[in-house]
């Protein structure tokens, strides 16, 4: 029989209180589900901004193995160092060259090695490189070290982010969504066994817009101008994804969403 690998993904950390909240649970996560690795999503972990050295170090020291971020790292001056000199944080890989950091990263597991990889999207977002031919060159490199290999798709469109779980079905373990921070119900494998769901959801607080505050909120919507962020408080919640994969294949065998109250 197959022995299996478990990767326990961890959506969207939204803002400081958020992931002082994230840090103090991923233990039991990983205890929950049996999880041999763990990888979050910190793009707005820092007033819904990229994450910090502060921010990577809180995630690394609880048990995190791999931070992805997204579009809003680049708001935050102090990402890009910490994007240069930590290859376990990651940004889409498809941004330009020249740009600090990258979007791939291998790192040893209880089980063996697993591959990471992050891509954005294009529609209704920044139009950088081709998510689509940056993945496919990725793999690449990356299926020379291992067969497991988690992919954040990172991007607005709910179509695009299906596309890209369609074009890579059977060469990388799974697909999960993020950006959009509403998990979605269509967890499932594809025919040629990689797992997937549209998005895996936010970390933050539930009393909110996506994490932003109500009022403020609100305010855009009704005037059409900027008017200050600010996060939301009450009703913590984490959400994320769990997949388990075969070993040696790296085929995805199940996935499974969650979404758990914080503590206050």
């Amino acid at each position: 029989m197959e022995s299996a690998i478990r990767v326990l993904f961890i959506g969207d950390i939204v803002g400081t209180p958020a992931l002082e909240r994230v840090v103090q649970m991923i233990g039991q996560l990983r205890q929950r589900y049996r999880a041999d690795a763990v990888i979050a999503n910190a793009e707005n972990a820092w007033e819904g901004k990229g994450p910090g050295k502060r921010e990577a170090e809180l995630l690394f020291a609880a048990g995190v193995d791999v931070i992805t971020t997204g579009n809003h790292v680049w708001e935050n001056w102090k990402s890009r160092p910490l994007l240069s000199n930590d290859p376990r944080v990651l940004r889409p890989h498809n941004y330009p060259p020249g740009n600090p950091g990258g979007g791939v990263a291998v790192v040893k597991t209880p089980r063996g090695l697993l591959g990471v990889l992050q891509v954005q999207g294009r529609v209704y977002m920044p139009p950088i490189d081709c998510p689509f031919r940056t993945a496919k060159r990725a793999l690449e490199q990356l299926r020379e070290h291992t067969p497991v290999i988690i992919v954040d798709m990172h991007a607005e469109a709910t179509a695009e982010k299906i596309a890209l779980a369609r074009y890579l079905d059977g060469s990388v373990t799974a697909v999960l969504g993020t950006h959009t921070h509403v998990q979605t119900n269509d967890a499932r494998i594809l025919p040629n066994g990689t797992a997937f769901v549209t998005d895996v959801g936010m970390s933050g607080a539930f009393d909110s817009v996506i994490g932003m505050a109500t009022e403020v909120a609100l305010r855009r919507f009704l005037y059409q101008t900027a008017h200050k962020y600010e996060l939301a408080h009450g009703d913590w919640r984490i959400s994320g994804a769990v997949v388990e994969a075969q070993l040696p294949s790296g085929c995805a065998c199940a996935i499974e969403t969650f979404c758990l109250p914080m503590p206050d």
